[in-house]
């Protein structure tokens, strides 16, 4: 059943409008006649996922399927390791050697993100049996519920290379996790089909169920995309159902067929089973490596939880790269996406990193249900987080709103506490540096893809009234760190829309020339949103921009644009690269500018028009010496001519 990959990349992205909500854009799809891709999520307004796993446990292990039982513990079965009773020669957070392999653990754990604690209680043959050849073949958790006090774990038979998954059953425990039974006469689940199963989780004793069935969401062929196309990769999620009462009864499981005048229809015959969810999307199909994963689909194991505060369904996806995140109001859909989080390609570090098997614990999902915490495993990439270790995702509810902001001097990037900063991707993990006030710092978007599409922004949970961004790079390459064309967009209604009139002090060259945290004012027409963003072509034979800081205002008319401010900049980092002849031609010009700022923050127009003037004629003289470099000259001739038209059009 292998898959023809006869596919090619598709952008969104048009010449005015890039319709792309949330931290979307770039996307790639399977161009294929029947290609689907689900539709854009206008359920949060803004999404927060950490860069990489902030809190770790002392144990052992990957996937860590879990469910929140009735006597308050987590219990959760982990592939490939000890669990958290770890037996040496095993440490915490290594892959075991295959001579000391656990394949499969079931563990309690108790506490609380930051304090958690835990102990094995079930390993190996005493959890299930592997149905296939063991020489090609192990056990591997996919998921738990906990119903009525009892445990229920589905345990698959995944290939040793992780291209394929044939066979799954589900085993049962009455005394908390200790031992386990199933029905030894076949998998209840064969022929790669529904073989890689994620029981809804639905809280505390499975006690937020909307009726007495237990949900459970199913996979066919494989776990992931399946690398080597064994078999055909998964792209669609697929549901069942089953009575409380009969879960280990393969004959009382119900499929998902479809809706019958907006109500679910279901078929024993699994066969006739529909997708709830369908995702032809490709990542990573263009890239600059070769021998790492890529082309690859995003429907993967991972977890469905209802959130019970938001009154919502999440679906934790993930690629080798990337995590995907989905959103329903019932467990058969509508689903959409809100977020797809690009960690990059390899290699990654202990501050950015992503990871496989994508769980949300419903215990540790906040009373507000704003906060969530994502559990994820890698031992890729140069880096190993292979223990039940944690990351917080933070999500805001959408509220229409309607901006109230005045024309000011701040910076809305730094002023909102719900400021969330959205980007293609970030190298180094580093987002706090958008608006932390600190413009000699540096990120940059590189991820070894060859893209064609970057950007860096903010959304906010509320609207504001904008007209000026503020964007300094960051460090430049021979390879990248520039935009080979950039505009800025605001966010209305779920749509990144292009504003009007956008103008740039200085010029943006387009090229390696823009340097190392340089400060480009881009200006434009007065406009609202609860988002805004710079995007563009990045440039470099290796495709990726560079940011320093990411300023927001609503500036007043006058002054709009360049100011004295930014002159003076512009003077000091012309004199740092050598552009005049002495120090003493530069300090003139700094000091002029200084007295011009003064008459600015005043807003004295008359007076700043009057210096400017002086300044011209200085500026001219300083030609005229060969005191100033032809590109500095220019250069702040047109700023000084922008700065004056300004100010003595306010004067009309």
């Amino acid at each position: 059943m292998k898959k023809s990959r006869l596919c090619q990349i598709l952008y969104f992205v048009t010449a005015t409008i890039l319709i792309v909500p949330m931290s979307f854009g770039g996307d790639v799809l399977a161009n294929t006649a029947d290609a689907e891709v689900p539709g854009d999520s206008t359920f949060f307004s803004t999404v927060y996922v950490e860069e990489s796993d902030t809190l770790n446990t002392d144990s052992q292990g990957d996937l860590w399927a879990s469910c929140w039982s009735d006597d308050d513990y987590l219990y959760a079965a982990n592939g490939d390791g000890d669990g958290f009773t770890i037996i040496p020669p095993n440490t915490p957070n290594v892959p075991p050697a295959h001579e000391h392999l656990t394949d499969i653990a079931v563990n309690r754990i108790s506490g609380t993100p930051g304090n958690l604690k835990g102990e094995t209680i079930a390993r190996s043959d005493d959890i299930g049996q592997i149905w296939n050849d063991p020489d090609h073949y192990n056990r591997k958790p996919t998921g738990m519920a906990c119903v009525d006090g009892d445990l229920y774990l589905a345990v698959q038979d995944l290939s040793k290379d992780f291209n394929d998954v044939p066979s799954a059953t589900i085993v049962k425990s009455t005394d908390k996790g200790k031992t386990w039974t199933w029905d030894k006469s076949g998998p209840m689940f064969d022929d790669h089909t529904f073989t890689t199963i994620m029981f809804l989780d639905y809280g505390k004793d499975y006690e937020n169920a909307i009726d007495d069935y237990v949900y459970a969401y199913g996979l066919d062929y494989n776990w992931r995309d399946s690398f080597n196309d064994r078999v055909e990769d998964p792209t669609k999620l697929f549901l069942a159902r089953v009575p409380k009462t009969s879960i280990m009864d393969r004959s009382a499981w119900e499929f998902y067929t479809g809706l019958d005048d907006g109500h679910p229809t279901w078929s024993s015959h699994i066969d006739e089973k529909v997708p709830v969810l369908q995702d032809d999307r490709l990542v990573y199909q263009d890239t600059y490596f070769s021998s790492d994963p890529k082309n690859m689909t995003v429907i993967s194991q991972g977890s469905v939880v209802y959130n019970k505060p938001l009154d919502r369904y999440i679906y934790s996806s993930w690629t080798e790269y990337t995590f995907e995140f989905y959103e329903a109001p019932t467990p058969w859909g509508p689903w959409k996406r809100f977020l797809s989080k690009d960690y990059g390609a390899y290699p990654w570090t202990e501050t950015k990193n992503g990871g496989y098997a994508t769980t949300i614990p419903s215990k540790f999902i906040s009373p507000d249900g704003k906060t969530m915490y994502v559990q994820s495993n890698t031992f890729m990439g140069g880096t190993n987080n292979y223990n039940f270790s944690l990351r917080k995702m933070v999500v805001e509810p959408y509220v229409s709103s309607t901006p109230t902001n005045s024309k000011n001097n701040d910076n809305l990037a730094v002023i909102d506490e719900s400021t969330t900063p959205i980007n293609k991707v970030a190298h180094f993990g580093n987002v706090d540096y958008f608006n932390n006030g600190i413009k000699e710092e540096s990120e940059d978007s590189w991820n070894n893809e060859r893209k064609t599409v970057d950007w860096w922004g903010y959304t906010w949970n509320k609207s504001y009234n904008m007209n000026t961004v503020k964007y300094t790079t960051g460090n430049m390459f021979s390879d990248g760190g520039w935009f080979t064309d950039v505009k800025v967009q605001v966010r209305q209604n779920f749509e990144w829309i292009d504003v009007k009139n956008l103008s740039v002090t200085p010029d943006y060259p387009k090229d390696q020339t823009a340097g190392k945290h340089q400060t480009y004012t881009f200006t434009f027409d007065d406009t609202w949103g609860d988002g805004v963003r710079i995007i563009g072509t990045p440039g470099g034979s290796k495709t990726f921009t560079s940011i320093g800081e990411l300023e927001v205002y609503y500036a007043k008319e006058t002054p709009q644009g360049v100011g004295a401010a930014d002159m003076k900049a512009l003077v000091e980092r012309f004199e740092e690269k050598g552009e005049f002849a002495n120090r003493d031609a530069a300090r003139s010009l700094i000091i002029h500018l200084t007295a011009v700022d003064h008459f600015e923050r005043r807003e004295a127009a008359e007076k700043v028009v009057k210096h400017m003037k002086r300044f011209k004629v200085l500026l001219d003289h300083q030609q005229d010496g060969e005191l100033i470099s032809e590109r500095a000259f220019q250069a702040l001739h047109s700023h000084a001519d922008a700065l004056m038209k300004k100010w003595e059009q306010s004067l009309r």
